[in-house]
């Protein structure tokens, strides 16, 4: 293995959660007169910490979102989630593997603790995360496209960036990991290959990764 720990995103890569999330979100700023298709909510804010999507709103229609508005779409995407969130396909046995060859993991994720918690007991994830190994966008003052959470992330685990690896599905978490000085392996599940520029390797099944890793 050419690194010594592996940095997953979760939405999308670990957990199922893009679809869901990002049909919620599109639907209720609909509600709150900002039209927005699912498509337009993956392209805008897929990957991005909830602060950007406040950001957004207030740069094109000159309007704050309303004072419970992260409160409310937490609410509507965890009752979702309790209902239909699954782990990716293939991610159990990558987390197996690196576990069998000894190889550092964790997460760094742009949803709140909260959110991790609840998607990783609803899809079985939970045993492989405790709270040393998850990293919220909560815990740094910027989210993605920044690299402060990837860094974030390598420095509480002890190793130098130059020997991580990245796990990631969206343009903002390719961005933010190669400001942050380390090699990134684009999943293209969800997310067209030629929106990941700039990936180290890009590969479609979490199956593939182990030997694109070693």
């Amino acid at each position: 293995m050419r690194y010594d720990l592996v940095i997953f995103d979760n939405d999308g890569v670990l957990v199922d959660s893009e679809p869901i999330s990002n049909t919620i979100l599109a639907a209720y700023l609909t509600e709150l007169g900002h039209p927005t298709s699912y498509e337009e909510s993956l392209r805008d804010y897929m990957g991005g910490a909830v602060h950007r999507v406040h950001d957004l709103v207030f740069e094109r229609s000159g309007r704050r979102l309303p004072g419970d508005f992260d409160e409310e779409f937490h609410g509507r995407v965890f009752a979702a989630f309790e209902r239909e969130l699954q782990a990716m396909d293939g991610a159990v046995e990558v987390l197996e593997k690196l576990t069998s060859d000894g190889v550092a993991y964790c997460l760094a994720s742009s949803g709140s603790h909260e959110r991790i918690r609840v998607g990783h007991r609803k899809a079985g994830l939970d045993a492989w995360f405790d709270e040393e190994r998850v990293f919220s966008s909560q815990d740094v003052g910027r989210g993605k496209p920044a690299p402060d959470l990837f860094l974030y992330a390598a420095e509480r685990m002890g190793v130098a960036p130059e020997r991580c690896a990245v796990v990631e599905d969206s343009p903002l978490g390719v961005r933010a990991a190669l400001a942050a000085g380390m090699d990134v392996y684009g999943f293209t599940a969800m997310t067209p290959a030629e929106r990941l520029v700039g990936a180290t390797e890009l590969f479609s099944d979490l199956r593939e990764l182990p030997s694109l890793l070693a």
